[in-house]
């Protein structure tokens, strides 16, 4: 009978693994934390914090609510400036294009004010208006290509406009018309006129403080 014999045991020790010289800490290290800002310049380049300064969006928006920008909303190209890297003659036109969209009827937009309303601080504001639409005023109501805008998100005929810009009749093709919800306590395109595209920091699309009034920040439906 042919019996098992049991394989001899290995007496070779298992290998250590190399230790880690302190200059391959470092290195590591260092890659970690350059990774880490990369991020961070890139999610700073792409969504930005605003803290609401005032009530000109209540009841929407509070004052000292927070919010995250997304800068990349309506982003503009020219595509001109990039082929006047080729060789060849430059063109002096702008051949403007945006990847991302443009302004869409009652986005919460944050914006740098035209002149010479500029305080120095950004605002915050609801887009009614857009590029070819005419804007006018009647009876506490906005009427938007001479139909009454149904606002939901403010309280009845609480709307009027006293100035420059309260009968505009065609908003230019490279602007918007914006408005605060809080139409009695709100410098707005009623004041300083429609606001150009370019002059748009970006789309308010989430609230992050405080704690009770996280979540997403979405745009009206007109129904249109």
């Amino acid at each position: 009978m042919q019996q098992n014999v049991p394989a001899p045991e290995d007496s070779t020790p298992p290998a250590t693994p190399p230790r880690r010289g302190p200059w391959l800490v470092v290195r590591e290290l260092t890659q970690t934390a350059l990774i880490a800002l990369l991020v961070y310049v890139l999610l700073q380049a792409v969504v930005s914090p605003y803290q609401v300064d005032g009530a000109s969006m209540a009841p929407a928006l509070q004052n000292h609510e927070r919010v995250l920008v997304n800068r990349m909303a309506y982003v503009g190209l020219d595509l001109n400036q990039l082929r006047d890297l080729l060789p060849g003659p430059d063109s002096d036109s702008a051949d403007l294009h945006h990847p991302f969209g443009l302004p869409e009827r009652g986005d919460i937009v944050v914006l740098d004010p035209p002149v010479p309303e500029a305080s120095g601080e950004p605002y915050i504001k609801r887009v009614i208006g857009l590029p070819g639409d005419s804007v006018s005023f009647r009876q506490g109501y906005v009427y938007i290509n001479g139909e009454r805008l149904d606002e939901s998100y403010i309280d009845g005929a609480i709307t009027s406009c006293r100035g420059d810009y309260c009968e505009i009749g065609a908003i230019p093709n490279d602007s918007v018309y914006v408005l605060g919800d809080n139409r009695r306590h709100s410098a707005d395109s009623r004041t300083f006129g429609a606001v150009p595209i370019d002059r748009m920091i970006g789309k308010a699309v989430f609230a992050n403080w405080p704690l009770d009034l996280i979540g997403p920040i979405s745009g009206e439906d007109y129904g249109e």
